[in-house]
């Protein structure tokens, strides 16, 4: 489970909404993880999956679309880093997530989890701080 934390809080109400999305998506994957009673989690998977890449491109957009409204210098190399996220959402094989449905789960957790720890508390702080 990613409880969120008011260290996660960056100062922008609307960006920390939508960062708290996030964890809720990444808290839901992680119940699933844990529910022992659904023994194929394959659909359900796939909707987190979906979801985490529809909601990351909105909050992206919206993030990037804040940082261009401040003057945010480091905007083209934080959009960078956005992309390579989407990227590598978009390049999971879900096949394969069929074959072995709570690894995957839990490398996504690992994923998502380390991901939005760091970038929030690196890089997206340093959006109010500039």
């Amino acid at each position: 489970m990613i409880e969120w934390k008011n260290d996660y809080s960056i100062g922008v109400a609307d960006i920390d909404e939508q960062h708290k999305k996030l964890f809720e998506i990444a808290n839901r994957a992680y119940s699933l993880l844990k529910n022992e009673l659904i023994t194929d989690k394959y659909d359900q998977i796939a909707v987190i999956f979906a979801e985490l890449l529809d909601y990351t491109g909105y909050h992206f957009g919206f993030e990037e679309n804040y940082m261009k409204s401040i003057g945010y210098k480091k905007l083209l190399s934080h959009k960078v880093i956005h992309d390579d996220f989407v990227e590598r959402v978009k390049n999971i094989d879900l096949k394969q997530v069929d074959e072995d449905q709570d690894k995957y789960l839990m490398d996504l957790l690992d994923f998502v989890a380390n991901w939005i720890s760091d970038h929030i508390l690196v890089q997206d702080k340093l959006i109010t701080k500039a």
